[in-house]
């Protein structure tokens, strides 16, 4: 039977809780690898615009479009800017964007999700036809017209991000909760006298978790990718601004006279932050789930 009683962990077990953490990264190299690939991002989001060597907005054009070289690592581009500062000091904003949209989506997503889940009836119906008409369009195309509706700006794109993504939690935790809104762990602890919204936080939510990390993950890098979309067709955050779809876009129109640094570079960066995420998933999943804590 999993133990499903997810109140806050009490200190003696707070360690536990580490070793935990510590078996599932020892276990699985890949997500070791992830988590390091992480935190190279995180470091890279956190001091990289007091570590790089260049002004990332400071242009030059006697060094317009020189190569890669030991004074510029990353090349420059047409305004003579250093390409590898800016690509470092994009990882902050594009993670931003990412982290923002995903966590808006998923509280929205996760609070609707299980009051449809576990009360259904007419919310259940409301609410699932408001998801069927957010997914019934092309979900890029979506946030094209969201983000075209209320303006090119970093705030509108979050909400743009977040709202095509609430459907996938909301369904997601929808499920869960209906599965488990009945089971024995959940009817033993409305018996000990726990209201409606203490034994769906505490007690089923929580049980939730493990397949929603996996979403987060996935949702992480596809909204990156989405911010880099809506920026590499004009409708995301605004030059000089340094950001990895508007370094990949300008960089696009020199690959045909040979300046391939341009668009190589912000879009290895690009798919080194999807690519991290993707891997994350299942690390998260076994950190989170009870089923798998002694």
């Amino acid at each position: 039977m999993t133990n499903s009683g997810s109140t806050p962990l009490p200190a003696e077990q707070q360690d536990g809780a580490f070793a935990h953490m510590a078996y599932v990264l020892r276990s699985n190299p890949v997500t070791l690898l992830a988590f390091c690939m992480f935190a190279v991002l995180m470091i890279a989001a956190v001091l990289g615009p007091s570590l790089v060597p260049y002004d990332p907005l400071a242009s030059n054009a006697a060094l317009a479009l020189d190569p890669p070289s030991l004074a510029h690592w990353f090349g420059t581009d047409s305004l003579g800017r250093d390409v590898f500062s800016r690509v470092i000091v994009a990882t902050r904003l594009d993670l931003a964007i990412s982290i923002a949209a995903v966590a808006l989506s998923f509280l929205i997503g996760s609070v609707l999700g299980s009051i449809a889940g576990y009360w259904g009836g007419w919310l259940d119906s409301i609410l699932n036809r408001l998801f069927d008409t957010i997914m019934a369009f092309p979900l890029f195309v979506l946030a094209m017209g969201i983000v075209a509706a209320l303006g090119n700006t970093v705030e509108n794109i979050v909400y743009a991000t977040a709202v095509i993504n609430i459907p996938f939690y909301a369904r997601l935790v929808r499920a869960e909760v209906n599965i488990r809104r009945d089971a024995g762990f959940a009817q033993a602890a409305k018996l000990a006298g726990n209201a409606d919204i203490r034994v769906l936080a505490l007690h089923i939510f929580p049980n939730a978790l493990p397949p929603m990390m996996v979403q987060v993950s996935l949702n992480l890098g596809w909204a990156i990718l989405n911010a880099a979309g809506l920026s590499f067709i004009g409708l995301g955050v605004r030059p000089p601004t340094a950001e990895w779809g508007i370094m990949v876009a300008e960089g696009a129109n020199f690959i045909v006279s040979g300046e391939w640094w341009l668009a190589l570079f912000p879009g290895f960066a690009l798919m080194f932050a999807v690519f991290t995420f993707n891997l994350l998933g299942d690390g998260l999943r076994d950190i989170v789930d009870p089923r798998q804590r002694s």
